[in-house]
Order: structure tokens, then sequence, then C-alpha cells
């Protein structure tokens, strides 16, 4: 029983930062690409970014240079390094895990981030 369960969100100010955590209970963590995807109220769910157990990052255009995304092997556990955050990044954050060789995906429940002032 696969399970990815996020932490880290929360309210923040414009400008400021948060550091999302995804600790995933999969057998062969390496095995799968993780990422991070986002849906704003009253829109599609978006890639956020995606990272290989190789290291190999993919980043939404939009969000190059703001996000950070990371994994440690060890912990099955991704992370997301968001800075300079602004009212648009509202959204619950899904940490998303994709078997490479099955395309097998699982979800976790989400974490709320609102940025507001």
């Amino acid at each position: 029983q696969v399970q990815l369960v996020e932490s880290g969100g929360g309210l923040v100010q414009p400008g400021g930062s948060l550091r999302l955590s995804c600790a995933a209970s999969l057998s062969i963590f390496g095995t799968y690409t993780m990422g991070w995807h986002r849906q704003a109220p009253g829109k599609q769910r978006e890639l956020v970014a995606t990272i290989t157990s190789g290291g190999s990052v993919n980043y939404a255009d939009s969000l190059k240079g703001r996000f950070t995304i990371s994994r440690d092997n060890a912990k099955k556990t991704i992370y997301l390094q968001m800075n300079s955050l602004k009212p648009e990044d509202t959204a619950v954050y899904y940490c998303n895990a994709r078997h490479i060789f099955t395309g097998n995906n699982y979800w976790g429940q989400g974490t709320q981030v609102t940025v507001s002032s």
C-alpha cells in the first residue's frame, strides 16, 4: 500500500518562504519519479516540478528560479523549497509518485499553501 504524506504547508506573507516535505512509503523508492503538483481554486491541477531517482529535475517554466525540488533517497522523502512566494502561488500542493516502468501514479492528500498579507 503506497502512502504519500505531505507536510509543511501553511500561511505565509508575500515574499516569504516555505518548505514542503513528502514522505513516501514505497518499497523501492528509486523506481519512482517524484513530483509536486498544485491546484488553485477553480483551476486545473498543474505541474510544479519533478525529480528522478538520479536527481534530474524539471520545473514549470513560470516557477524556475523560485522553487527548488530535491529528494533524499535514504529517507524516501522529497522536498519543495519555495521562495519569493506570491499570492498566485496559493493552492493545494500534491505530492506525486510515478513508477518509471509501469507508469502507475500515486498521490498524496495535499497540503494547503496560502500566500497572503
